[in-house]
């Protein structure tokens, strides 16, 4: 008599390597793709951040709270006044992060 608990636990094990594997081809396809759109961000952000950096890490929580870290462009600046604290809100973005915030290329990057 075949066991279904066994049967099922198979099947969704197949099921979740084959989704794991298609997730992974389609992110190294957009990757190839956007590339070159990445490393013109990369020239104007490096440009806009005058050599500050292009990058940042964001922790952030996923499934069951697990923390993981995002890499994103840096479109606002770090930049502190006299006493190391830093500027007001208003002050941190850079041109290219107003242009990008009003555009929201970021969320759609990003996904």
């Amino acid at each position: 008599m075949v066991n279904f608990f066994d049967y099922f636990k198979k099947l969704f094990m197949y099921i979740h390597f084959f989704k794991r594997l298609l997730d992974f081809m389609i992110a190294m396809v957009g990757l190839i793709i956007f590339s070159p759109l990445f490393l013109i961000l990369w020239i104007v952000l490096s440009i806009a951040n005058k050599g500050a950096g292009v990058f940042f890490l964001q922790e952030l929580s996923g499934k069951d709270e697990k923390i993981f870290k995002v890499i994103k462009f840096k479109t606002m600046s770090d930049l502190r006044d006299e006493k190391g604290i830093l500027l007001p809100g208003s002050e941190w973005i850079t041109k290219i992060g107003r242009h990008s915030h009003w555009t929201s290329y970021p969320s759609w990057l990003t996904y």
